[in-house]
């Protein structure tokens, strides 16, 4: 574990010789940088800002650093808790609040406490080869059980040759976002991955558009995930970024592309979830949501892994 400085903020970095990562505790806990060595990429999309501001709690998301991995939860969506109606903010609370971090082994441990639901989530990390490995306990201080929704809102880079693998039998989506220029209103569903725009022309999912498409888009799979991974393919660099994770506790799957259209930005973030569709009310209302029981706690793990792809 070593100590340095990022974009002007206190840092602490993870590195062996195939990885460097740097996270950010006062700014949400967020992994800034996850830079495979190796390959000399940087596969976490970097925002222009050479300092960055640290956000204040309940701040407007894309008012700030739309940049590298941050934990969202307990909603992605500004939404009203079911549990006592009270307003979590625009991509949860836990991105917009220091984190407390401390020395594990050769890892780190993290934790945040909420300033308004009783909840405290404690995240472990370890860098183990190529990957880097994330434990997470979501712990309930209150007499009720807890909904929520965690989703790692990692935005990666992507080029003309970027495309997506997800496990078999994932055929069909459905969009979350108004009006979108290709997929339509929110609700509508395509075929994945091959499916027609809106603008009439043939349109592969699993790929991005490009720069010059001016547009941005968030689907879920309509499927929960028959096995716990998904991962962007970079063959001019040859290498994969695969996530891992158990689909019993993290069992859907989302897509954001900002091709343009967002801020003028350019990235993509896989988006496994413990809930859909993003608003942390409405996924309990329908049953697709998750839960720290009352008094208890949650557990699940996440892993980034770097691999070489075969020739």
């Amino acid at each position: 574990m070593e100590k340095t400085v990022f974009k002007g903020l206190e840092a602490i970095v993870l590195e062996n010789d195939q990885l460097r990562c740097t996270f950010l505790p006062e700014y949400g806990g967020k992994l800034a940088s996850f830079y495979d060595k190796k390959a000399s990429y940087e596969w976490l999309f970097q925002a222009k800002e050479e300092i960055l501001r640290v956000p204040e709690y309940g701040a407007d998301f894309s008012q700030y650093d739309s940049s590298g991995f941050d934990e969202v939860f307990p909603s992605i969506d500004r939404s009203f808790h079911p549990l006592n109606g009270k307003v979590v903010p625009d991509h949860g609370e836990v991105w917009a609040l220091p984190w407390k971090v401390e020395a594990d082994g050769e890892g780190l441990r993290m934790e945040v406490d909420s300033l308004v639901f009783p909840y405290k989530l404690v995240k472990t990390v370890r860098l183990e080869g190529d990957t880097l490995e994330f434990n997470y306990k979501a712990i309930n201080l209150g007499g009720e059980d807890f909904a929520f929704l965690w989703t790692p809102h990692s935005l990666l880079n992507f080029n003309d040759e970027t495309y997506i693998k997800v496990p078999d039998g994932l055929n069909e989506i459905m969009t979350v976002e108004h009006q979108t220029v290709h997929l339509g209103e929110w609700g509508n569903r395509h075929h994945y991955p091959v499916t027609q725009s809106n603008s009439g022309e043939k349109l592969d999912l699993s790929r991005m558009q490009g720069p010059t498409d001016k547009t941005s888009e968030k689907f879920y799979f309509t499927s929960k995930l028959p096995e716990g991974w998904c991962a962007a393919v970079q063959p001019d660099q040859g290498t994969q970024l695969e996530y891992r994770f158990p689909e019993d506790k993290v069992p859907y799957l989302g897509l954001w592309k900002t091709q343009g259209g967002y801020r003028g930005d350019y990235n993509f973030a896989l988006e496994p979830c413990t809930g859909i569709y993003d608003d942390v009310y409405t996924a309990d209302k329908i049953r697709k949501v998750s839960k720290i029981p009352a008094n208890g706690e949650s557990n699940w793990w996440f892993e980034m892994k770097v691999s070489t792809l075969d020739k």
